[in-house]
């Protein structure tokens, strides 16, 4: 943490996943940011390069992408986070908001519990998957949500 403060597991576990998701969403934006600060030319090319990634249909890709490298704790805390009641999303982008807040809440967790593991799964996230589609604006890899 910036504070230099690192939860316990069961500390962490105490947190609602709402909140884990809050947080999650602000240290995915800094490191997606971070990353592109040395090479766009201004704050304005750093908007439209880090925009669609930081989305909630970035961030559910990035959760796809995620999931054969999540232990089993994480990734029963992403299927709690992803089976949350949902907020006032249109129905057609509810799978999509769901997945984004299970990566957001994952993220979150990490962050205050294990940066190092944090920053292993980003690397993940940031590294080009080989011979898949970029899939733009796709189905952003949904899979069967009935686990």
């Amino acid at each position: 943490m910036l504070s230099g403060t690192k939860l316990s597991q069961s500390q962490a576990a105490d947190i609602p996943l709402r909140q884990l998701a809050h947080v999650g969403d602000a240290v995915f934006h800094l490191y997606v940011r971070e990353k592109e600060v040395l090479t766009a030319s201004s704050a304005k090319e750093m908007h439209k390069r880090t925009a669609g990634i930081v989305s909630y249909k970035g961030q559910a890709k990035a959760l796809h992408k995620l999931t054969d490298a999540l232990f089993d704790e994480e990734r029963d805390l992403v299927r709690r986070a992803r089976n949350m009641k949902p907020a006032a999303y249109r129905r057609s982008e509810q799978a999509l908001y769901r997945k984004a807040t299970a990566f957001e809440a994952l993220l979150g967790y990490l962050y205050l519990t294990d940066i190092d593991r944090l920053n292993q799964l980003l690397e993940v996230v940031s590294t080009p998957q080989s011979g898949k589609n970029s899939d733009e604006d796709g189905d952003a890899g949904e899979e069967d949500d009935s686990e």
